[in-house]
């Protein structure tokens, strides 16, 4: 099952790879592109060609900010809460709560053909580029469970690409952590303020974690005292 069975209130992990084991994002731009879906698309309003009409909202002065949400258009109502995010090289993790029946799966559908349309005209290609249909695993409401994967998802992927890798990371922690949290594709920083890009709602984890510190103390004992992928089990969602 690529997505398994969810209702308004659930939280869900949500992973897709490219295709082929190909390079989903060949460029660090196209990274800053997704980063505009996730933000602008996460709308139940949505123009003909809204990357066109960024685009000239931008140029001709009427947004000040790439990421400011366009006066020209309605207010903001999301289709889904992005609660964290995380893009590799070659796939993208995201956690996400249904708040309207449908929401995900048209969220998601409207991110796939997006960023397909995107990175094909670019690239001069054709056809898809993600090996299959997105896949999702039910957090419920669990919000214990919740927090492990919110970890996993900011700082154990963000930890992955640190020089060295995950077992350098965990041994120099507090420098793979600033590393994790000036990472622009990575929702960490985000999350505490570094940065304010409208694209992530909190939800109960701002309760949960009202200050970086906290946060870091749990991602040090999920990653260095628990085995965070065990806590896990099939949530993190194999990548291969």
């Amino acid at each position: 099952m690529r997505v398994e069975p969810y209702t308004v209130g659930d939280f869900v992990h949500v992973f897709n790879r490219a295709n082929r084991g190909m390079v989903l994002f060949p460029d660090v731009s196209d990274k800053w592109h997704f980063l505009k879906i996730l933000r602008f698309f996460n709308d139940q309003y949505i123009p003909q060609n809204p990357s066109r009409q960024l685009e000239y909202l931008l140029k001709s002065g009427r947004m000040s900010r790439h990421f400011e949400w366009p006066k020209d258009w309605p207010p903001h109502r999301p289709l889904v809460k992005i609660l964290s995010y995380r893009l590799r090289d070659t796939h993208f993790h995201l956690l996400l709560k249904e708040i309207i029946k449908g929401g995900i799966s048209k969220f998601m559908q409207r991110l796939g053909d997006a960023i397909t349309k995107y990175i094909n005209k670019k690239y001069n290609q054709r056809g898809r580029i993600f090996q299959s249909a997105y896949r999702g695993k039910t957090v419920g409401k669990d919000v214990r469970i919740l927090q492990y994967l919110d970890a996993y998802i900011q700082v154990f992927n963000a930890f992955e690409d640190y020089p060295g890798g995950i077992e350098r990371a965990l041994k120099e922690f507090d420098k793979a952590f600033k590393f994790a949290l000036r990472d622009p594709f990575s929702s960490l920083g985000e999350s505490f303020g570094k940065r304010n890009l409208g694209i992530i709602d909190r939800d109960v984890l701002r309760e949960i974690f009202p200050s970086l510190k906290i946060y870091k103390e749990f991602a040090y004992d999920a990653l260095l005292v628990r085995n965070i992928r065990e806590i896990l089990g099939k949530l993190t969602i194999e990548e291969h």
